[in-house]
């Protein structure tokens, strides 16, 4: 028996585990996209991939973070090697809309991408809806070289304002994209009307948006008193 003969057995083996793990990480992103991520447990969603060992989810993966730690990865790549690329191109280009655009466009290509019906968007909508998970997706992110330079160059290029403005923004960045995706994907998946013809169409409208918001003056600091008129009416 020759040696490629007696390491067929093992590759065989890797294979399968891979197959597996692929199956269970497809139905988990689609299961906690419908449902939620704490309303599906690992029986269930090993059920729904086929596996007839009920411990097959917690083997593979663990605890739920990383489980849901496995998905984010799944997906990081492709839009890491998208976001790369863009950040290339502007280089330290001080624009805006070109810095919010890469921030942007990158996951709506990947979604784009995905074809239909995908389920990433609306499963990011509901890790980041729960503090705990969301540290895990943050963490992440974070990782990435090309989002790190993005931010920086965002930080450079956008307009000085209060630091507690600028948090309240970045929320508010945050979840119009994840919310936005979400809906649109929701939408197509159903095959209801969407706003937007295409994910690049929807890129553009949040670019749009983004831009906007950053660029807007701060008529006054978070947790100022509103200035009201004689009348009761907002001044």
């Amino acid at each position: 028996m020759g040696r490629d003969d007696a390491a067929a057995p093992q590759r065989g083996r890797i294979e399968r585990v891979g197959a597996t793990r692929e199956r269970i990480l497809v139905t988990a992103e689609r299961l906690f996209a419908e449902h939620g991520v704490f309303a599906v447990s690992n029986r269930q969603i090993g059920e729904a991939a086929g596996q007839g060992n009920t411990a097959a989810v917690g083997y593979h993966f663990g605890a739920r973070t990383g489980l849901v730690r496995a998905i984010v990865r799944r997906h990081a790549e492709p839009i890491e090697r998208v976001r790369e690329r863009m950040v290339a191109v502007i280089g330290d280009r001080p624009d805006l809309r070109d810095q919010v655009s890469c921030l942007v466009r990158p996951s709506t290509e990947h979604l784009a991408a995905l074809g239909v019906p995908s389920w990433y968007a609306r499963f990011s909508a509901q890790v980041l809806a729960d503090a705990s998970l969301r540290e895990v997706v943050l963490d992440e992110a974070l990782a990435s070289p090309a989002l790190r330079r993005l931010l920086a160059g965002l930080h450079r290029c956008r307009p000085d304002l209060p630091a507690e403005v600028v948090d309240e923004r970045d929320g508010m960045t945050g979840q119009l994209i994840v919310h936005l995706c979400a809906e649109r994907e929701r939408a197509l998946a159903a095959g209801t009307a969407t706003p937007r013809a295409t994910w690049r169409d929807a890129a553009t409208g949040l670019i749009d948006a983004i831009t906007g918001l950053w660029s807007a003056p701060a008529s006054s600091a978070p947790g100022d008193r509103t200035n009201t008129t004689s009348d009761g009416g907002v001044g």
